[in-house]
Formats: C-alpha cells, sequence, structure tokens
C-alpha cells in the first residue's frame, strides 16, 4: 500500500526476491508503464486481434457502442488510435520532466512523488490516454500531431547515435588506460578491434553476395560501396598523424565499432527496402535484391513480426535505461572523466553509481528489501530519464505505424519493407559516421578549443 499509494520506494515483490535499490525500482516501474502502453499501442495496430475479438467477445457491438467507440470499435483500432494514446504517454513523461527539473536530493517533495505513489501514476496515466480520444477537431490534432512525432523520434536516434559515439570512445580510453600499466589489455584491444573489423568485412561481404544481383539493384550496390568506403575512410582518419597528434587516445577501436553498427544500419536498411521484381527467361516476375531464404522465412508471419517486435521494442527499453544513467547526460553536455580517473575493467560502462553508500540505508517493509542507494543524492537525472522516456514514447508512435506509411500501416505487416524506414535507417547511418568524423577532426578545425572524448 505504501508502494501505491505513498511515498516509499516500489519493492515490486516478495521478500522472497533479493535486494534492490530505490533507483533500480523506480526506473523499473517507469519501464513497466512504457511496455504496458507500447503493448496496447500493438494490439491496436493488429488486424488479427480484432477480428478475434470480433469473434469471441459476446455482445462485441453492443459494447462497442456502450463506450462510444464505434459500431465495431473502430476508433480504437488503427493508426489514429496510436497517435492518442502515444500523445497520453508522451505528455505523462513529459510533464514529469517539468516536474523533475533540478532536483538534486531523494529528499525532497519532488523525489518522493517520483519515486512512490504507482498506483496514483497508473490512474494518471491511464486518464491521459485514454483522453485524448475526447480532443475536439481530431483532424488537426493528428495532422500537427504526426510532425511533432517525427521530430521527437529523430531526436530520439540522435540521442541513441551520440551516445553510440560516446561509448566507442569511453571504451577505447578505459583499456588504453589498463594497456599504460599491464600488457593484457594491450593484447584484449588489439583482439577486439580484429574482431569488430572482421565482423565488419564479413557482414559487408555477405550483404555484396545477397542483396545484389547482376539485373538490378542499383540502389543496394551504390549505397553498400559507399558505406563500406566510408568505413575505411573513418579508420584511416583515426589513425593518421595529424588526428593522433591531438587526440592520442584515438584508435581503430572506436572506428572498430562505429563500421561494425554502420553494416547493421545498413543491412537493417537493406532488409526494410521494398523488393524488386524482373521477368526472368520465361516470363516470370521474381523477386531480386533479398536473399531467397529470407522470403521462406517470412511466411510465418506471425512468428516473424512476433518475435522481431519483441527484440525491438527491447532494445529501445535498453536503449532509454542505458542512456538514462547520470554518465550518459553528462556526455551529451559534453561532460567526461578524466584520463587520471579511468580504472580499466571489461564491464567498464555498468558500474552501478551509488555503490558507496548503498548499503548505509536499508529497510523492509514487509515485502522485498529495498537499499535506498540515493541518500546522499540522486545518482542519476530524474529530467532527463523522464525526457528520454518521452521521446521514446513519440519513437515508438512513429515506428509502430510506419513512420510516413500510417495510412496502410498493420503490426501484422511490420517487416514489410518501405521506403521511409530505409531511408531513415541509411541517413542515420549517415548521421553516425559524420558524428564520429566530427569528434575526430574537431581538434583540427578548432585548435584553440578543449575538446575531450
Amino acid at each position: 500500500l505504501a508502494c501505491c499509494c505513498g511515498t516509499a520506494a516500489c519493492s515490486l515483490c516478495c521478500k522472497c526476491c533479493p535486494k534492490i535499490k530505490q533507483s533500480t525500482s523506480t526506473r523499473f516501474m517507469y519501464a513497466l508503464y512504457f511496455i504496458l502502453v507500447t503493448i496496447i499501442c500493438c494490439v491496436m495496430m493488429s488486424t488479427t486481434v480484432a477480428n478475434e475479438m470480433k469473434t469471441h467477445i459476446p455482445f462485441y457491438k453492443e459494447m462497442c457502442k456502450g463506450i462510444q467507440a464505434g459500431e465495431m470499435c473502430e476508433k480504437l483500432v488503427g493508426y489514429s488510435a496510436v497517435y492518442k494514446v502515444c500523445f497520453g504517454m508522451a505528455c505523462f513523461f513529459f510533464l514529469f520532466f517539468l516536474f523533475t527539473i533540478k532536483i538534486d536530493s531523494s529528499k525532497s517533495c519532488r523525489a518522493y512523488i517520483h519515486n512512490g505513489f504507482w498506483l496514483i501514476k497508473l490512474i494518471v496515466l491511464a486518464a491521459m490516454c485514454s483522453g485524448a480520444f475526447f480532443i475536439p477537431d481530431q483532424d488537426t490534432f493528428l495532422n500537427a500531431w504526426r510532425y511533432v512525432g517525427a521530430t521527437g523520434g529523430f531526436l530520439f536516434i540522435a540521442i541513441q547515435l551520440i551516445l553510440l559515439v560516446e561509448f566507442a570512445h569511453k571504451w577505447n580510453k578505459n583499456w588504453t588506460a589498463g594497456a599504460n600499466h599491464k600488457q593484457v589489455w594491450s593484447g584484449l584491444l588489439a583482439l577486439v578491434t580484429l574482431m569488430m573489423y572482421s565482423i565488419a568485412v564479413a557482414a559487408l561481404v555477405l550483404m555484396a553476395l545477397f542483396y545484389t544481383h547482376s539485373e538490378g539493384c542499383m540502389y543496394n550496390k551504390v549505397l553498400i560501396g559507399v558505406n563500406g568506403g566510408l568505413c575505411l575512410f573513418v579508420s584511416l582518419v583515426a589513425i593518421s598523424p595529424c588526428v593522433q597528434n591531438r587526440q592520442p587516445h584515438s584508435g581503430l577501436l572506436q572506428s572498430g565499432v562505429i563500421s561494425c553498427y554502420v553494416m547493421y544500419l545498413t543491412f537493417s536498411a537493406l532488409s526494410s527496402k521494398p523488393p524488386e521484381t524482373i521477368l526472368d527467361e520465361n516470363n516470370r516476375n521474381i523477386t531480386i535484391c533479398v536473399p531467397e531464404f529470407s522470403q521462406g522465412l517470412h511466411r510465418d508471419e506471425n512468428l516473424v513480426t512476433g518475435l522481431g517486435t519483441t527484440i525491438l521494442f527491447g532494445c529501445i527499453l535498453y536503449s532509454c535505461l542505458t542512456s538514462t544513467t547520470r554518465a550518459s547526460s553528462e556526455a551529451l553536455r559534453g561532460i567526461y572523466a578524466t584520463a587520471e580517473t579511468e580504472v580499466a575493467r571489461c564491464c567498464f560502462c555498468c558500474v552501478p553509481d551509488g555503490d558507496a553508500d548503498a548499503e548505509e540505508h536499508v529497510e523492509k517493509r514487509g515485502g522485498q528489501t529495498v537499499v535506498y542507494d540515493e541518500k546522499k543524492g540522486t545518482v542519476y537525472s530524474y529530467a532527463y530519464f523522464h525526457f528520454v522516456f518521452f521521446l521514446a514514447s513519440l519513437y515508438v508512435m512513429m515506428t509502430v505505424t510506419h513512420w510516413f506509411h500510417y495510412e496502410s500501416a498493420q503490426i501484422e505487416k511490420f517487416f514489410t519493407g518501405t521506403w521511409s524506414i530505409f531511408w531513415i535507417k541509411m541517413v542515420s547511418c549517415w548521421v553516425c559516421v559524420c558524428l564520429y568524423l566530427w569528434t575526430l577532426i574537431a581538434p583540427l578545425c578548432c585548435p584553440t578549443r578543449e575538446f575531450s572524448v
């Protein structure tokens, strides 16, 4: 009761479960709300679920009329319903973003609201998602909200790309610091770098084999060649003498990480591209530019869609939680750890915040043990946490509704290729390369400024 309706941190489960930190339980609960609304959005975009409900729910037609959702609940399905539900979720996280600005102590009244009152917040979230269906002039609202969603979705992608570049630099700097004391870190650095480039080259070769055809696929051929050339170019820049003089920590590990990600985005974009067809020698239409075995995999659409959607939104949730740590929020503002404070470790990016006082304040309330690890101060930025989830809400809205192909969007056709998704992924790929390239050449372009990565 204290977790749901009071200021106590959520203990999540029974006392047989291992202890949990207050900061972790809070982020888990907000993530749970995010997952719940995301599932509702996927259900709303599913024609299969809608047909099954019509068939198996008694008095379905009468129920739809009773809640004023249309004769067959047509107002609760399709892209417009997803826009309204995500509008409510986005407003929920944006209001909490404004509410939690400049919170540095977990003892403040606003911090208590952020960390507790879970049942009340769930009711507020449900009210916001439901209230969006009663907004007047729905057509104007949907047209305006579509542009807001696209802007927020692109910003979410940009944040993840910036943090990926920061992650690559942090990894190299951390292991390089260890190489100055133990040779084993030099060996690990060389091994991982070799693995990264091996994966990138193998991916490039496989895409050239399976996503090109001698009689077509010009887009695929050009983009595979361009992206492969960009990876080679940034690798040469990273080890060039002029860059090394200004940035001794620059090396091939970062460019290897970026190359792997560029190859992944290239593969994902080519998989999302509408297939091309040509006439064979028997005047029959055949599909090219996609692997033959993938056509067989896509026959069971429900299995592929369910598995693929789960993986995709699992990645979105992981991106949200990993990008809301204090280190990540500081990195976006250009604040990095100094070389003197670097301690080489294999899991350098998974060091929990607030361990120094994690055991100082432990309370048991009859359920799971909660460790109050924020006694001396917050271990992550509350406002930035909610802002990232606000952007993630918009990204989910645009992704579920196929971005700019919303009118024909269905969750069953989630992996059907569209040109908008193809170009979004390709542009993301190029933006990632440009961001990394700028971190290399910025000290050369602005020699009087101090840069730290």
